[in-house]
């Protein structure tokens, strides 16, 4: 494994070195390796795309690929979970939150270290670009002013810096990614690299834009250039489309927006797509190749997730909480393994057939082998018709699923003691941790941390949140085997309400159809290997068709002296080859797996279940009820709930006695900020943090 680590450092230093020299004067220098290279690769099989594709698509794509086939062996390989060791933490100050403040968030070392290295990259291009501009000045008409000349070449080379923020874009929304696992990421907390990404970028596309027009303005040429589809170098109009296009989605992209008008931002946000073919025509093809690994990606996994969300997954029951959530619990395949802390992303046709939302697993696979279960907070329109259509008599309700999708391992187990602070819904994905180390505890000689959960609720009837800690059917073991201490704090009820016996906690139970089949990954058992095969398939073809193409029917066009080939056309061949060539090896190896999901989906028993109307109360709400149960009898006594107050986060996590602390958050921003400080305050070193956020 450690070859395949020191193969895909020397790639990726060898694809960084490349972007380094791009703007350099040396890399143009005839006689470096990369003259020598467009002289070869630049001609009658790409074009003038040869180099680039060489130099910055391969490189990626190749460690996407290898890497696949790195996270397929890893699976296999992985040892049993064991707690942290001292030389574990020797890098751990790198993790430590360095900056907390909106609207950055929280901010590592690490990531703070990266981010300067990527602005003084961006720095570095645009201050070669204009030292080796200025030495050769374009004029664009006899007796321009020297100073013009040089405000179009800023404005020109802004837009050059502005596309390597477009070469790393689209990670961080790849969520089946095979590179973010690669450097311990998700896409879930990869969000806000690409928001970072997005607001950087589209700051240099404005003053990209702004600076053209205002150059148009002062060389009377607004009015011929505004208007140009040029067609032997890049389209104007092109450019002035794709801005205003993305200043759409930049608008409402903003916070606000995004918290009170989802939809709003959803719908606008869809126009990535004509984004992307308006900015590639205005780019050109060379310069699309430099940008295409992370674009070839984003489009697998955007169309395998189309693939996957065409099936209708079998939803078993909904518990219906007191507090207003809701958990669904699914049919999957017992060979289906996902980590805690993922998410499922769920579409009902009968609400939208458009809106895609996360919601967080609470279920343990290890626990559950047939059974994957999600948590929805009853807060959004799309929330609040979901939990009507389920609390109407309803028998089937049709759901698609994209996903699951998470983090490549259960790093957290390896703590000697976890605390979880979270507030309100904010318990979701702590549910799925807590399962996770029930499971955990059953097996023999196996070492878990213990686990302290603070919880803040609103209400009373939020503790019934804290039922679904058990799974519906049950849990296999005694919680008691576990070291579980919950501090809920209710802030807005000073003491304990009557016991209300019309809030119960409901169970609907939905009828199966032949027609619904068990959540499953998409492309089966072996994911990541098929995963490798259709990324390295499809861009062999690419290349292969790109070449006959251009060998047989481009130049022959391009070279000929009564015509030349129109610059946009370089890029739609390349767009539509690209994703022609996507299509047809995933469509293809999706049907190979779908066999195997056939024979999984004949597993789903048609028989008739009953449908109760009420189920008993919250063990919480009601909790001076008899305890019949043992295990939910240990998670009452295991719970202290404190009325009228406020957790004291700085005292709980300084009275922390344990030598290595895991610390995780999740729920409202100021919270996550609030415990983010504390743990980077240096007075304890034993606390190292963890947000999780799915609040983009």
């Amino acid at each position: 494994m450690r070859v395949f680590r020191l193969v895909f450092l020397v790639v990726f230093l060898g694809w960084l070195m490349s972007w380094i020299m791009l703007p350099t004067k040396l890399y143009k220098n005839r006689r470096t390796p990369s003259a020598k290279l467009d002289s070869k690769l630049n001609s009658t099989y790409f074009a003038a795309q040869g180099t680039n594709l060489l130099l910055f698509s391969f490189p990626v794509v190749f460690i996407a690929a290898l890497g696949s086939v790195y996270l397929h062996l890893q699976k296999k390989l992985e040892k049993p979970k064991s707690k942290s060791v001292v030389t574990r933490n020797h890098l751990s100050f790198l993790r430590r939150p360095a900056i907390v403040m909106a609207p950055l968030g929280i901010v590592t070392a690490m990531e703070l270290a990266f981010a300067a290295m990527f602005i003084a990259l961006l720095i570095w291009s645009l201050a070669n670009y204009l030292y080796v501009n200025f030495g050769h000045l374009y004029m664009s008409k006899v007796g321009e002013k020297v100073w013009k000349a040089k405000f179009r070449s800023v404005s020109l080379r802004i837009g050059y810096v502005g596309n390597i923020c477009w070469a790393f874009l689209f990670f961080p929304v790849t969520r089946g990614s095979s590179i973010l696992p690669l450097v311990g990421l998700t896409s879930e907390s990869s969000i806000k690299y690409h928001i970072w990404l997005g607001h950087l970028s589209m700051i240099l596309f404005a003053a990209h834009t702004v600076g053209f027009i205002i150059y148009w303005a002062m060389t009377n040429q607004m009015a011929l250039q505004m208007l140009e589809w040029s067609k032997t170098w890049v389209s104007n109009v092109a450019g002035e489309i794709a801005i205003v296009l993305a200043l759409a989605m930049w608008v409402t992209s903003s916070y606000r927006i995004r918290l009170k008008m989802f939809e709003v931002f959803f719908y606008t946000h869809q126009l990535y797509i004509l984004y992307i073919v308006f900015y590639l025509l205005h780019v050109g093809a060379a310069y699309f190749c430099m940008i295409l690994p992370g674009i070839f990606l984003f489009i697998i996994d955007r169309y395998l997730r189309f693939l996957q969300s065409q099936r209708r997954a079998r939803l078993e029951s909904a518990r219906l909480l007191p507090c207003g959530s809701i958990e669904l619990t699914f049919s999957k395949s017992p060979g289906l393994y996902y980590n805690p802390t993922s998410i499922l992303f769920l579409n009902v046709p009968s609400i939208s057939k458009l809106q895609w939302h996360p919601y967080t697993i609470s279920s343990s696979c290890n626990m559950e082998q047939e059974k994957l279960s999600v948590v929805v907070k009853r807060l959004g329109s799309w929330s609040q018709k979901l939990y009507q259509e389920i609390s109407s008599p309803l028998e089937r309700l049709e759901v698609s699923v994209e996903g699951p999708y998470g983090p490549a391992s259960s790093h957290f187990l390896r703590h000697e003691l976890l605390v979880l602070v979270c507030g309100g819904s904010g318990i979701a994905p702590f549910i799925s941790i807590i399962r996770e180390i029930m499971s955990e505890s059953s097996k023999p000689n196996c070492q878990i941390p213990r686990v302290l959960l603070v919880c803040a609720f609103k209400n009373a009837a939020d503790l019934a949140m804290l039922d679904l800690l058990l799974p519906i059917n049950g849990t296999p073991a005694n919680i008691s085997q576990m070291q579980l201490q919950i501090e809920a704090y209710i802030t807005r009820e000073e003491e304990q309400p009557i016991a209300d016996n019309l809030k119960l906690l409901q169970t609907i139970w939905f009828k199966p159809n032949q027609m619904d089949s068990p959540i499953c990954a998409g492309l089966g058992h072996n994911n990541w290997l098929w995963l490798g095969a259709i990324i390295a398939s499809s861009f062999v073809m690419f290349l292969l068709i790109l070449c006959i193409v251009t060998q047989y029917y481009i130049y022959p066009i391009d070279h000929n002296t009564e015509e030349i080939y129109h610059f946009s056309y370089f890029v739609l061949w390349d767009m539509f080859l690209l994703c022609a060539c996507i299509f047809i090896t995933s469509s293809a190896v999706f049907l190979f797996c779908k066999k195997e999901h056939a024979m999984e989906g004949k597993q789903i028993q048609n028989l008739e279940v009953s449908t109760p109307t009420a189920s008993p109360g919250s063990w919480f709400h009601n909790s001076d009820r008899e305890l019949e149960s043992l295990p939910h009898q240990s998670l009452v006594q295991a719970t202290k709930v404190h009325f009228g107050a406020r957790p004291d986060l700085k005292r709980i996590l300084f009275d922390c006695k344990a030598s290595d602390v895991g610390v995780l958050a999740c729920g409202p921003r100021k919270m996550r900020h609030e415990v983010a400080k504390i743990c980077s305050s240096g007075l304890a070193d034993n606390l190292h943090f963890e947000s999780i956020s799915f609040n983009w």
